[in-house]
């Protein structure tokens, strides 16, 4: 596939809390980054995202524990601004766990945009908080520098990987899923709703190889 000028690697939350033996462990999580940084390389514009939660984060069953006695883990509830899935305590801001991968090496990435720092908001998609109407800046940082076509790696794949591919394609960038640079939480169906949510809006999901052996 011929890279443009125009393109990016949009790389999502490489971070320590969603590898094997987080906070949030993703499974096979870690395998993703040593094909992250091949592909960076073939990349001119790199920009990285980071989950950066306060304490009391309203994504955390542990801050609904006083008013939803039985809020565990990996289940959804709804809040101000509709539904949303509870997770264990990560990427708590300024801790290891929400530093990126040790091994994640992209010295020339030109952005790290840090999302979900409002407590009392989540943050799944790198352009919108969850009550899909508050911006991160990404949108406007994308189309002051003219980029227009996205390729999407990182975690997770049936979160926020998906809601960021969605998201920008709904604001009106190209978006494309590098598939086998990103894993699932794989919670029950999520897979599946992540697959006809991409394929309803018309994005592809690719493999790396088009991109490394052009």
């Amino acid at each position: 596939m011929q890279l443009l000028p125009t393109d990016a690697l949009l790389v999502i939350d490489v971070q320590n809390d969603f590898m094997p033996g987080g906070a949030l462990a993703i499974p096979d999580g870690d395998a993703i980054v040593p094909l992250i940084n091949t592909l960076a390389k073939k990349f001119d514009h790199v920009i990285l995202t980071q989950d950066w939660h306060p304490t009391q984060h309203i994504s955390f069953a542990s801050t609904h524990s006083a008013t939803h006695a039985n809020a565990q883990p990996f289940e959804t509830i709804q809040v101000h601004y509709g539904p949303q899935t509870l997770w264990p305590e990560h990427v708590l801001q300024h801790t290891e766990g929400a530093a990126f991968h040790p091994a994640l090496h992209i010295p020339h990435a030109e952005l790290i945009l840090r999302k979900g720092f409002r407590r009392h908001i989540d943050s799944n998609s790198a352009f919108l908080e969850n009550d899909h109407f508050t911006p991160t800046g990404l949108a406007g940082y994308l189309r002051e520098r003219s980029l227009t076509r996205l390729f999407l790696c990182g975690l997770a794949y049936d979160f926020c990987v998906r809601y960021s591919a969605i998201d920008g394609h709904n604001l009106g960038f190209e978006t494309i899923v590098i598939e086998d640079a990103t894993r699932p939480v794989n919670l029950p169906n999520s897979i599946a709703e992540t697959n006809a949510a991409l394929a309803t809006a018309s994005i592809p999901r690719m493999k790396s190889a088009p991109i490394l052996n052009p």
